[in-house]
């Protein structure tokens, strides 16, 4: 379960209707529990990708490295990352598994005519051949 508090939902959904028609990316940083994992911050970044980020998105060495940096100096981890599906469903697709890694949480959401619409989770098998949906439970104020 990835627990999400209501201003970083938010705060995802507003990245994602500013950078529409592109895809937005962003890290996720807080808490892994074992069972749980609780998003405590973000941190946006720009989408990297210049030949088609309409549909693509690329996370650069430095952005990962800003991203485990920004993590450690509060005491989290970077525990995730987020990215727009302008105009598509809130599901990775074959490009996302190619180019993610197992362990971490994607959220996906998708983002219809600038509007932000459903948001999933999802975490990468070990053996990268698939993806498993990972719930999130939205909460109001600050995690336990």
């Amino acid at each position: 379960m990835l627990i999400l508090k209501q201003s970083l939902f938010e705060q995802i959904q507003a990245h994602g209707a500013r950078d529409y028609p592109n895809e937005c990316c962003g890290a996720l940083l807080g808490n892994d529990g074992g069972t749980d994992r609780t998003v405590l911050g973000l941190v946006p970044l720009a989408n990297q990708r210049e030949d088609s980020p309409r549909d693509r998105f690329q996370i650069t060495s430095e952005d990962v490295r800003l991203a485990e940096k920004e993590a450690s100096a509060k005491g989290w981890e970077l525990i995730g990352w987020y990215h727009s599906h302008p105009d598509s469903p809130a599901r990775p697709s074959e490009f996302d598994r190619e180019h993610a890694w197992p362990w971490y949480s994607y959220i996906i959401f998708r983002v219809e005519k600038a509007e932000p619409q459903e948001m999933r989770s999802w975490r990468l098998n070990d053996d990268r051949a698939s993806y498993d949906e990972e719930g999130i439970e939205y909460i109001a104020g600050a995690p336990a």
